[in-house]
């Protein structure tokens, strides 16, 4: 209203030096204004009575919409000043992470083992290399991929920090190489794979092979029960020495070739080497006896009983394919001989053909 002209106003909006004959004109001027002013008014109740009804919708709107974005932030502010996670221990927590250093952690484990935090250890690639110069020939091609693994599972478990040598490792080390290599069909090479394979991971293997045929030496004549004994820490034999050391070392490895040499122990006791026999063995041995988890050393031991059918069958294939080349072998020394006769026999009818003819040729002459 105050940008329209002075003469559109009423008078009391004009002031007393608007022109009198402006007067004339009030009933035209009112009329327009009184219409603006009743439609100005009736928007305002329309908008009245929308702004009642949305307020009286709203509590049944907001069931089917978000919360708006300032009660979002109110209670994530909320959820974020009762959360243990940004409270102020989180700089402490971030400070401790940042200040870390290997071997430093307050723990037994670090206290234990820090020393060697930082130390160079050998690579499988580097026990390899080694394994191939020392051996100096190829691996046979059904003895490559068995020779493969056992380098590499020996090598990572040597250069385990929790790893300790003891005879009953020795012991079914010993008779994994003996139980792959037996018939090995070059028993040269097979002494030459073995040497590689122990000095490879570090290992001496003129002490390994003392170490296994003392254990075995001592476990000959003995019971299933009598080793259990031993394992339980009784006595005072090599193996409860090295099962009282199993129990006291918190951080004790299982190793595959400590369950193995288990396995040949129960071989060597009269225990059936049947797969599911074993498995109760081993359970009762590991888990019952010398208080170690036993799911891995029963699992290593049905994983030797199926290798071992694998070698056998191929034991049975090398030997029948021995069999079948010694006969034919056989069959191309009978085909020379029996070339060798013919020649000879055909040698001495020449032979007699040659002095029938010089005889005529006396007896002409």
């Amino acid at each position: 209203l105050g940008q329209l002209p002075s003469a559109c106003l009423p008078s009391a909006f004009r002031t007393q030096s608007q022109p009198a004959a402006a007067s004339a004109n009030r009933v035209s001027i009112y009329l327009p204004i009184n219409q603006l002013l009743s439609t100005i008014q009736i928007y305002t109740m329309k908008f009245s009575r929308s702004s009642i009804i949305l307020a009286a919708l709203a509590p049944s709107v907001s069931a089917f919409t978000s919360q708006s974005v300032n009660n979002r932030a109110t209670s994530l502010s909320m959820s974020e000043s009762s959360t243990p996670f940004f409270s102020s221990s989180i700089s402490d927590a971030l400070d401790r992470e940042v200040s870390y250093l290997p071997g430093k952690a307050d723990s037994d484990f670090a206290r234990k083992y820090g020393h060697l935090a930082g130390a160079q250890v050998r690579t499988v690639g580097e026990a390899f290399s080694q394994f191939s110069d020392m051996l100096g020939t190829p691996v046979n091609a059904l003895y490559k991929g068995i020779c493969t693994d056992l380098v590499g599972s020996l090598h990572l478990i040597v250069v385990n920090a929790r790893f300790n040598k003891d005879p009953v490792f020795s012991l079914g080390l010993v008779a994994v190489l003996d139980l792959v290599l037996k018939n090995y069909p070059e028993q040269d090479t097979a002494k030459k794979i073995k040497t590689a394979m122990i000095t490879s991971a570090g290992l001496d293997e003129a002490e390994i092979d003392a170490e296994a045929a003392s254990l075995e030496a001592w476990a000959q004549g003995k019971t299933k029960d009598e080793i259990a004994s031993a394992l339980k820490g009784e006595g005072d034999s090599p193996l409860a020495a090295i099962s009282n050391a199993a129990k006291a070392d918190e951080y004790w490895m299982y190793s595959r070739f400590f369950g193995l040499g288990l396995v040949r122990l129960m071989d060597t006791v009269g225990v059936e080497q049947d797969m599911s026999v074993a498995y109760d063995c081993m359970e009762e041995w590991v888990g019952t006896c010398m208080g170690k988890p036993f799911y891995t050393a029963c699992s290593d031991s049905d994983l030797y009983f199926k290798q071992k059918g694998k070698l056998d069958m191929m034991e049975t294939m090398m030997k029948e394919i021995e069999i079948r080349e010694k006969k034919r072998m056989a069959d191309r020394l009978e085909e020379k001989a029996e070339m060798a006769l013919k020649k000879a026999e055909k040698d001495v009818l020449m032979a007699e053909q040659i002095a029938l003819e010089a005889e005529k040729e006396k007896q002409s002459a």
